[in-house]
Protein backbone atom coordinates (compact mmCIF):
# COMPACT_ATOMS: atom_id res chain seq x y z
CA UNK A 1 0.00 0.00 0.00
CA UNK A 2 2.90 2.24 1.03
CA UNK A 3 4.75 1.36 -2.83
CA UNK A 4 1.14 3.00 -4.73
CA UNK A 5 0.38 5.75 -2.70
CA UNK A 6 4.47 6.98 -2.73
CA UNK A 7 4.35 6.26 -6.79
CA UNK A 8 0.81 8.52 -6.84
CA UNK A 9 2.75 11.52 -5.36
CA UNK A 10 5.10 11.12 -8.67
CA UNK A 11 1.79 12.12 -10.64
CA UNK A 12 0.18 14.38 -8.12
CA UNK A 13 3.15 16.66 -7.00
CA UNK A 14 3.44 18.02 -11.01
CA UNK A 15 -0.09 18.37 -10.70
CA UNK A 16 0.15 20.58 -7.72
CA UNK A 17 2.91 22.51 -9.01
CA UNK A 18 0.53 23.44 -11.53
CA UNK A 19 -2.44 23.99 -9.79
CA UNK A 20 -3.82 27.31 -8.47
CA UNK A 21 -2.73 27.96 -4.73
CA UNK A 22 -4.26 31.02 -4.43
CA UNK A 23 -6.02 33.95 -5.83
CA UNK A 24 -4.90 37.59 -5.16
CA UNK A 25 -5.58 41.18 -6.42
CA UNK A 26 -6.45 44.49 -6.49
CA UNK A 27 -9.64 44.90 -4.58
CA UNK A 28 -12.17 41.98 -5.38
CA UNK A 29 -13.74 44.44 -8.41
CA UNK A 30 -10.71 44.52 -10.74
CA UNK A 31 -10.95 40.48 -10.91
CA UNK A 32 -7.88 38.15 -8.79
CA UNK A 33 -5.21 36.43 -10.80
CA UNK A 34 -4.18 32.84 -9.96
CA UNK A 35 -0.94 31.96 -8.46
CA UNK A 36 0.46 28.47 -8.80
CA UNK A 37 4.08 27.24 -7.68
CA UNK A 38 5.05 27.34 -11.11
CA UNK A 39 3.51 30.67 -11.33
CA UNK A 40 4.98 31.67 -8.51
CA UNK A 41 8.70 30.86 -9.31
CA UNK A 42 7.71 32.36 -12.24
CA UNK A 43 8.01 35.69 -10.58
CA UNK A 44 10.60 35.04 -7.88
CA UNK A 45 12.94 34.20 -11.04
CA UNK A 46 12.29 37.80 -12.11
CA UNK A 47 12.24 39.57 -9.11
CA UNK A 48 14.83 37.52 -6.58
CA UNK A 49 17.07 34.74 -8.61
CA UNK A 50 18.58 33.64 -5.63
CA UNK A 51 15.19 33.34 -3.69
CA UNK A 52 13.81 31.32 -6.49
CA UNK A 53 16.56 29.04 -6.71
CA UNK A 54 16.27 28.05 -2.84
CA UNK A 55 12.65 28.01 -3.35
CA UNK A 56 12.86 25.47 -6.34
CA UNK A 57 15.32 23.36 -4.97
CA UNK A 58 13.05 22.97 -1.51
CA UNK A 59 9.43 23.30 -3.32
CA UNK A 60 10.32 21.15 -6.17
CA UNK A 61 13.20 19.12 -6.64
CA UNK A 62 13.98 17.90 -2.72
CA UNK A 63 10.05 16.59 -1.96
CA UNK A 64 10.40 14.71 -5.56
CA UNK A 65 13.46 13.31 -5.56
CA UNK A 66 12.76 11.85 -1.44
CA UNK A 67 9.67 10.40 -3.16
CA UNK A 68 11.85 8.92 -5.77
CA UNK A 69 14.03 7.74 -3.35
CA UNK A 70 11.28 5.89 -1.38
CA UNK A 71 10.22 4.23 -4.62
CA UNK A 72 13.67 2.92 -5.13
CA UNK A 73 13.71 1.78 -1.64
CA UNK A 74 10.23 0.33 -1.54
CA UNK A 75 11.23 -2.11 -4.87
CA UNK A 76 14.39 -3.24 -3.47
CA UNK A 77 16.09 -1.38 -5.55
CA UNK A 78 17.99 0.93 -3.12
CA UNK A 79 19.16 -0.16 0.33
CA UNK A 80 17.22 0.84 3.32
CA UNK A 81 20.50 2.61 4.72
CA UNK A 82 19.05 5.35 2.66
CA UNK A 83 16.14 6.45 4.50
CA UNK A 84 18.00 8.85 6.58
CA UNK A 85 19.52 10.81 3.85
CA UNK A 86 15.76 10.79 2.26
CA UNK A 87 14.72 12.06 6.14
CA UNK A 88 16.66 14.67 5.79
CA UNK A 89 16.12 15.79 2.17
CA UNK A 90 12.33 15.47 3.73
CA UNK A 91 13.60 18.27 6.14
CA UNK A 92 14.62 20.28 2.99
CA UNK A 93 11.23 19.87 1.13
CA UNK A 94 9.35 22.74 3.76
CA UNK A 95 6.57 23.93 1.70
CA UNK A 96 6.62 26.74 4.46
CA UNK A 97 9.69 28.14 3.14
CA UNK A 98 7.73 28.02 -0.70
CA UNK A 99 4.64 29.91 0.88
CA UNK A 100 6.69 32.29 2.84
CA UNK A 101 8.35 33.60 -0.64
CA UNK A 102 4.88 33.12 -2.41
CA UNK A 103 3.63 35.45 -0.18
CA UNK A 104 6.47 38.09 0.02
CA UNK A 105 5.70 37.65 -3.72
CA UNK A 106 2.22 38.86 -3.70
CA UNK A 107 3.29 41.56 -1.22
CA UNK A 108 5.89 43.03 -3.32
CA UNK A 109 3.26 43.09 -5.96
CA UNK A 110 0.45 44.00 -5.06
CA UNK A 111 -0.44 46.95 -2.26
CA UNK A 112 -4.24 47.01 -1.16
CA UNK A 113 -4.96 43.28 -2.30
CA UNK A 114 -7.23 40.21 -2.02
CA UNK A 115 -5.92 37.08 -1.39
CA UNK A 116 -8.51 34.19 -0.99
CA UNK A 117 -7.02 30.18 -1.17
CA UNK A 118 -7.18 27.58 -3.56
CA UNK A 119 -7.85 23.96 -4.22
CA UNK A 120 -4.02 23.83 -5.34
CA UNK A 121 -2.60 24.84 -1.90
CA UNK A 122 -5.09 21.64 -0.17
CA UNK A 123 -3.77 19.65 -2.68
CA UNK A 124 0.06 20.84 -2.17
CA UNK A 125 -0.60 20.46 1.44
CA UNK A 126 -2.08 16.82 1.55
CA UNK A 127 1.12 15.73 -1.00
CA UNK A 128 4.00 17.25 1.51
CA UNK A 129 1.93 15.80 4.17
CA UNK A 130 1.26 12.27 2.44
CA UNK A 131 5.75 12.43 1.97
CA UNK A 132 6.24 12.63 5.52
CA UNK A 133 4.00 10.13 6.21
CA UNK A 134 4.91 7.57 3.81
CA UNK A 135 8.60 7.76 4.72
CA UNK A 136 7.83 7.61 8.71
CA UNK A 137 5.93 5.06 8.22
CA UNK A 138 8.46 3.15 5.57
CA UNK A 139 10.72 3.53 8.16
CA UNK A 140 9.00 1.90 10.80
CA UNK A 141 8.06 -1.07 9.00
CA UNK A 142 11.92 -1.03 7.94
CA UNK A 143 12.89 -1.40 11.68
CA UNK A 144 10.38 -4.13 12.33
Amino acid sequence: MLRLLNLSLLILFPVAWFAPLMRAGLLPLFGLSEISVISGLQSLWQSDVVLAMLVTVFALFAPYLKTIGLALVHFDLASPRLLPALHLLGKLAMADVFLVALYIVVVKGVGMATVETAWGLYLFTACILGSLAISILTGRRMRG
